[in-house]
């Protein structure tokens, strides 16, 4: 799949990506470097992001509900307001993320 001429796969580099508002739902992101990306009000829901490196990523108000953020790196990430509703966080790291607003409702840390 690709989103604006960015290749969505696992293991994909897309460090510093301008993935505002894109439309992700249930990608299979595993393992991949979103470090520093723009994901501002994207769709995850039901993304696979375990083992993904998304620190320093701006996910405000993005939907991510259903996903799959285990042992994902969030270190310093904004997820100010993001959708986090039966998210799977175990093991990741969210040491200094913005989680200000954030619908944690049955997520699983």
């Amino acid at each position: 799949m690709e989103v604006n001429d960015y290749k969505i796969e696992p293991g994909a580099d897309l460090a510093y990506a301008d993935l505002k508002e894109a439309f992700l739902y249930e990608a299979d992101l595993e393992g991949a470097n979103l470090r520093g990306a723009h994901l501002r009000e994207a769709d995850l829901a039901g993304a696979n992001l375990s083992g993904a490196n998304l620190s320093g990523t701006d996910l405000a108000y993005a939907d991510l509900k259903e996903a799959f953020l285990v042992e994902a790196n969030l270190a310093g990430a904004n997820l100010r307001g993001a959708n986090l509703k039966e998210a799977k966080l175990t093991g990741a790291n969210l040491a200094g993320a913005n989680l200000r607003g954030a619908h944690l409702k049955e997520a699983n840390l």
